[in-house]
C-alpha cells in the first residue's frame, strides 16, 4: 500500500495534478479553525467568477463585491494575492482527486494487467475517473474542472515541475507507471501530457454544458480516448521529423 503526504507548497497557481493548499490568511483550508463566513463567501464568489470568465479576467475587487465583503481589503487579509486565492478555491477538490487517484493506483499496482494495451486502458481510467467524479459535485465540482482547464489550456500551462518530481503526488506515480509502456519517442513527444490535457479539456466542456442526468457514458468514452492517445504508435514520419527538429541547448 502506498502512503503519501500532503503536496509541497509551490509558488505556481496550479500543477498538472491540481493545486497546493494555501496557508495565507486568517484561516487556511488545512483542517484548522472553521473558516469565517466572509472567507467562505469570497471562495464561493471567486470559484463562480473564475469558472465563468477565467482566472485572469476577474479582478479581485469584483470578487470582493460579489461576495458582499464590506471591507475592501477582506480578500487580501484572507488570501494575500490572486495565486493564493486560486489555490484555496481548488485545494479541497484537489485533495479529493488525489485521494481517489491514489486508491486506484494502489489497486492497479496490486494486480497490474500483463498486456500493455490493458495496462494503458486501466491507467487511462486512473487518470480520468477521479476528476470525472467532480461533475456530480455541483456546483463547486464543475467550477473546479473549468478553472483547472483555464490554467492548463494556455500557451504556458500552469504546471509545477516540483510536483512532477514528488513521489507523494498521484500524478508522479501515474506518469511513472505509464512510462513503462511508452516508447522513448512517445515520452519525448509528451504523450502523457497530451492525455492529461485531453482529459482536462473534455471534462471542462462537459462541466459547462451540465448538469447531465448520467455521466457514465461520457466518462467511459473519455477513458477510451485517453487510452488511445497513450497507446498510439509513433509513426515513421513523426519519428523522422522529431529527429530532425533542432535541439534546445543551454
Amino acid at each position: 500500500m502506498h502512503t503519501h503526504e500532503s503536496s509541497k507548497q509551490t509558488p505556481q497557481v496550479a500543477t498538472v495534478t491540481g493545486v497546493t493548499p494555501t496557508t495565507t490568511g486568517a484561516a487556511a483550508d488545512t483542517g484548522g479553525p472553521p473558516a469565517d463566513s466572509t472567507r467562505d463567501r469570497l471562495l464561493a464568489a471567486a470559484a463562480e467568477l473564475f469558472a465563468d470568465r477565467g482566472v485572469d479576467a476577474v479582478s479581485l475587487r469584483e470578487i470582493n463585491r460579489a461576495a458582499g465583503a464590506r471591507n475592501a481589503s477582506a480578500l487580501h487579509y484572507h488570501f494575500g494575492d490572486r495565486a493564493a486565492l486560486v489555490r484555496a478555491v481548488l485545494a479541497p477538490h484537489h485533495r479529493d482527486v488525489e485521494a481517489a487517484r491514489h486508491v486506484l493506483l494502489d489497486a492497479y499496482e496490486a494486480d497490474p494487467p500483463t498486456e500493455p494495451s490493458d495496462a494503458l486502458a486501466a491507467l487511462a481510467g486512473v487518470l480520468v475517473r477521479p476528476s470525472a467524479a467532480k461533475l456530480a459535485d455541483r456546483p463547486a465540482g464543475p467550477q473546479y474542472l473549468r478553472i483547472v482547464a483555464d490554467l492548463i489550456e494556455r500557451p504556458r500551462p500552469a504546471v509545477s515541475a516540483a510536483a512532477l518530481e514528488d513521489p507523494a503526488d498521484s500524478m508522479y506515480r501515474w506518469r511513472a507507471l505509464v512510462a513503462v509502456h511508452l516508447s522513448p519517442a512517445a515520452l519525448e513527444l509528451h504523450r502523457r501530457f497530451a492525455a492529461y490535457r485531453l482529459t482536462v479539456g473534455h471534462l471542462a466542456q462537459r462541466a459547462r454544458t451540465g448538469p447531465h442526468a448520467d455521466d457514465r457514458l461520457f466518462t467511459s468514452d473519455l477513458i477510451d480516448m485517453v487510452a488511445a492517445v497513450l497507446a498510439a504508435p509513433v509513426s515513421d514520419a513523426t519519428r523522422r521529423l522529431h529527429a530532425e527538429r533542432p535541439r534546445r541547448t543551454g
